[in-house]
């Protein structure tokens, strides 16, 4: 936890170097920049981001999980997201599956919506415990607005460099419209003993567009492009907790990947234990999900792109990038199936697929969505 001496991260495990995105340089339209982060999200799809400016809000966040997660289970409870696919409140561990084995994960998390943060004290989706309540206003608002701010930003140059029409991004994330964008809070126990390769949270490509990730100690992997390796993301904790200081890590989603029709890449990527003596420590994450608004049709944008139009139709299969789903409903699905209740097999597991895999994970025919 912030402000507890961490290990530093181990030189003995494999590692993948990231490209680090200054983002004051591509807020400020800087073309070399925006081309680092262009070559980041085409390649591997994360990268560093230095020079945020949100570290501020980050270490507030970390303290509102904290307190959050020292409620007693009974309570916590009582926000429990349930099994139907809905993403907010509180996952309990062991709650959703981390393989088509129906292995349980490790990880307790609290999720709080974009739309209930910034309407306090009416509710949109959900109610939280009170240690949330307390600190909506001072906390998770202000952290909210900043990582829209720096997400949109992001979306914005890549918008650009795809050829398409200003703005045509940001318009499917509309800051007004209800959507599944969330700030998530993340605590896994230690790990000392663990496996190494025991999963704490499953191989899988994130849901929405853009995520905007605080990680305290090592365990975060990703597969290279073309491996079947895994490798870590470096976390090298500085005094104060930091992995390294001022830097988020951020990574491409479904969504851009489909919408640039597989230009942008969502790469696969997991969660295991801490690596050497980090092991002994619990582990902290803090992420802020951008997601398009519901009801935006995932497919690629092939009418606004000439570059988007011909990658489609480059690609092994141009269908896998019009899914025949909403943002909203691609998201639900995907939850739902990963809960441990409704892991009946192995069929179960492919229906929570996302764009990890060439094959459809739906069984059921998908069902036309309005073009966007």
């Amino acid at each position: 936890m912030p402000g507890v001496m961490l290990p530093p991260f181990p030189d003995d495990v494999p590692k993948h170097p990231l490209l680090v995105v200054d983002y004051q340089l591509v807020k400020a339209g800087d073309s070399a920049e925006i081309d680092k982060l262009w070559d980041a999200a085409t390649k591997l799809g994360f990268w560093y981001l230095k020079d945020h400016d949100a570290d501020a809000e980050v270490h507030a966040m970390f303290q509102m999980g904290k307190e959050t997660m020292q409620l007693p289970l009974d309570e916590k409870m009582k926000y429990e997201q349930g099994d139907e696919g809905s993403n907010f409140g509180y996952k309990a561990a062991g709650a959703s599956a981390v393989d088509s084995a129906g292995t349980v994960d490790s990880v307790e998390f609290i999720n709080v919506a974009k739309d209930d943060a910034l309407a306090y004290p009416s509710v949109v989706h959900r109610t939280y415990p009170q240690t949330v309540n307390a600190r909506i206003q001072s906390t998770v608002k202000p952290f909210t607005l900043k990582a829209i701010d720096i997400c949109n930003t992001l979306i914005g140059a890549l918008n650009d460099r795809l050829g398409l029409p200003h703005g045509k991004l940001n318009e499917l994330h509309c800051i007004d419209k209800p959507s599944f964008c969330q700030s998530r809070c993340t605590k896994n126990p230690p790990a000392r003993g663990v496996p190494a390769d025991k999963p704490a949270l499953g191989q899988h490509t994130d849901y929405g567009s853009l995520s905007f990730l605080h990680n305290r100690l090592g365990g975060l992997q990703v597969m290279p492009p073309g491996t079947s390796e895994w490798c870590y993301i470096e976390a090298s904790a500085a005094p104060d907790g930091q992995p390294l200081p001022g830097h988020a890590i951020c990574n491409v989603g479904d969504a851009l990947a489909l919408f640039s029709g597989g230009i942008l890449r969502s790469n696969l990527h997991r969660v295991v234990a801490p690596p050497g003596a980090q092991a002994a420590h619990e582990r902290w994450s803090l992420v802020y999900f951008h997601r398009p608004h519901n009801g935006v049709p995932l497919a690629a944008l092939a009418r606004d792109s000439a570059m988007i139009a011909d990658a489609v139709a480059a690609a092994a299969e141009p269908g896998k990038y019009s899914t025949g789903e909403t943002a909203d409903a691609w998201l639900m699905r995907r939850v739902r199936m990963r809960r441990t209740k409704n892991m009946t097999g192995p069929d179960a597991w492919r229906q929570g697929l996302g764009t990890e895999h060439d094959v459809r994970a739906q069984t059921a025919v998908a069902r036309e969505v309005p073009a966007y």
